[in-house]
């Protein structure tokens, strides 16, 4: 049965060890709530910074902490974000801790190890809302023929930039995509993203010759081809990692000369404010990116039309006027 522990027999059922909580705790995150390793990690990593406070403080070891119905009190749960708040932690990463806490708890409820759980008078701080980069147009056109068709290289990184801008895709599911994942005939690939949920993503012309021209060089190596081979290759003939795509993006983007640090996560940005631009809409939209909250796509709405009203102060003599009069 998935997130249950079997306890040595001289000890109670009902009085497991912190150990053991979170041995159980990782394995429901993993099996039952399909979360991805890095956001395991990181829960976990959440969770015992605040048991390692909660001793700190004083409120006994972390078993008692854990279990005892009076602890831990929202007043302590409340300093331990204070102090997250002065040692000055992005607001992003204290509303993951928090995230993880409210999750941990409430699994400590369902498994009847605790009778309430004390997060659900603690709220998340409101993250930075800050809209996401993105290339313009041109500077997209002239990223993807940047490097050159002549040289195997060249074509491997055309591809993937052309893939990466053409679909939307994250980086790790571009560098998580084997062979057989990949459709040329009808231009689609399966990709497996947050929460290992699989999804069909459409690709354009463009990036389906570049994908073609790669494939092509890959033929010509004598690297394995079966189906579940990885598609992108490093120089060594392995799987690329999504390093090796940051590196190879900040090479190609210092040759373009195009200003500012771009991110392959930017390409994806760019991606859908591009289709917001051509009238897409946002359900389309946030199923190509596969993002489970339409309220993530919004974003790009947000971009949009600040994008536009950016353009309407430089352009409407209206505003220049009034800009002009303040």
């Amino acid at each position: 049965m998935p997130g249950f522990v079997v306890f040595p027999e001289d000890r109670p059922m009902d009085k497991p060890t912190s150990g053991e909580i979170l041995e159980a705790f990782e394995k429901h995150l993993r099996e039952e709530r399909n979360l991805s390793s890095h956001t395991v990690r990181n829960y976990l990593s959440d969770i015992n910074q605040f048991l390692a406070f909660l001793e700190e403080q004083g409120e006994g070891d972390k078993d008692d902490a854990l279990l005892a119905p009076e602890a831990p009190t929202v007043p302590v749960i409340r300093a331990f974000l204070s102090r997250l708040y002065r040692l000055k932690e992005k607001k992003t990463s204290i509303s993951r801790k928090v995230s993880a806490l409210r999750t941990f708890f409430r699994y400590l409820v369902r498994r009847g190890w605790r009778s309430e759980n004390p997060m659900e008078k603690v709220s998340a701080p409101r993250g930075e809302r800050h809209l996401p980069r993105f290339l313009t147009v041109d500077e997209a056109f002239a990223l993807l023929d940047g490097p050159s068709p002549e040289t195997p290289t060249g074509r491997r990184d055309r591809a993937i930039l052309e893939l990466l801008y053409s679909s939307g895709v994250r980086v790790g599911e571009l560098t998580g995509l084997n062979l057989l994942d990949v459709d040329l005939e009808n231009g689609l690939i399966r990709v497996v993203g947050k929460g290992r949920k699989e999804r069909i993503v459409p690709f354009g012309p463009a990036a389906g010759k570049a994908l073609q021209g790669y494939l092509s060089d890959r033929k010509k190596t004598g690297l394995p081809r079966e189906g579940g081979s990885p598609f992108f290759l490093n120089r060594f003939g392995t799987r690329l990692t999504p390093r090796g795509v940051a590196r190879l993006l900040d090479k190609r983007v210092r040759e373009t000369g195009i200003p500012g640090r771009i991110s392959p996560h930017a390409l994806r940005h760019s991606f859908a404010t591009h289709l917001m631009d051509a009238g897409a809409d946002l359900r389309t939209i946030q199923e190509l990116l596969g993002h489970e909250s339409l309220s993530t796509t919004q974003k790009y709405t947000s971009a949009t039309v600040m994008r536009l009203m950016d353009v309407y102060d430089r352009a409407h003599p209206k505003a220049k006027g009034a800009k002009n009069s303040r």
